[in-house]
């Protein structure tokens, strides 16, 4: 399907006040595109026409989509196309019984303290040893890791505040007194005013001035190469990368 802006004046003007509709509701970039693409999507389906769909239209449409796409795919689509139902077009939105998505459970595999200690050591940069070290040993999401500034070190209380979480919640979580240590030590290398784990770019000798930190797709790289050479046959990536990593703070001492 062809995502580009359909060229049709009304719809335009209709896509225009979701895109503004979307970001006063404060809902993520992510969310915001996968959204937006959705109503692009939809519109070329239907030649712009959306604003008054019937149920055999969209079970044709959301029919189509599961042949070509996941129901990953199905379910931000239909999402989408209730935001613009309710807060575009001021309509009430009636559930649609035909897509219910089946119901799975996967539980992932998790790497063993001793497991998680072996691969913090065989990481050879030391940016990306110090981060593994700390999102496992406080159990936070690759993002969480990421966007930590060092104002959010609280080390008066042995805490750090997570900012903008799932959910765009906020949240605390202890602080163990040897990652405060490592992270001392790893902050004194580069310094930078604001971002405990600055962009690589520079090195570390110069990484206080840049203006960003670690890139998530650098991180992921440093990742699959250290599983791929420690032969680890766990299927923990996906974990690691989208959930809370469960590996004990208790276990590093």
């Amino acid at each position: 399907m062809n995502l580009n802006l359909p060229d049709d004046l009304q719809f335009n003007k209709y896509y225009q006040k979701h895109l503004k509709c979307l970001k006063l509701q404060g809902l993520r970039p992510k969310t915001i595109d996968a959204y937006s693409r959705a109503i692009r999507r939809i519109a070329n389906y239907f030649g712009c026409r959306i604003d008054n769909l019937s149920s055999d239209q969209l079970l044709d449409y959301f029919n189509d989509l599961l042949d070509a796409r996941s129901w990953s795919a199905v379910k931000l689509d239909l999402y989408g196309l209730k935001f613009f139902y309710t807060h575009v077009l001021n309509k009430t939105w009636d559930d649609i019984p035909l897509v219910k998505p089946p119901k799975t459970t996967r539980i992932p595999d998790i790497l063993s303290v001793k497991q998680v200690s072996q691969l913090v050591d065989a990481t050879s940069k030391l940016s990306y040893k110090v981060f593994f070290f700390t999102i496992y040993s406080m159990g936070l999401r690759l993002g969480e890791g990421i966007r930590l500034t060092v104002g959010d070190i609280d080390s008066d209380n042995m805490r750090v505040h997570i900012r903008n979480a799932k959910s765009n919640k906020d949240r605390l979580v202890p602080l163990p007194e040897k990652t405060l240590i490592v992270l001392r030590r790893f902050w004194k290398l580069h310094r930078h005013p604001r971002f405990i784990f600055p962009n690589r770019k520079r090195g570390l000798r110069n990484a206080h001035l840049v203006d960003r930190p670690l890139e998530m797709g650098g991180i992921q790289t440093a990742m699959r190469a250290v599983v791929k050479q420690m032969a680890i046959k766990k299927n923990f990536m996906p974990f690691l990368e989208a959930q809370l990593c469960h590996a004990s703070a208790g276990g590093w001492g």
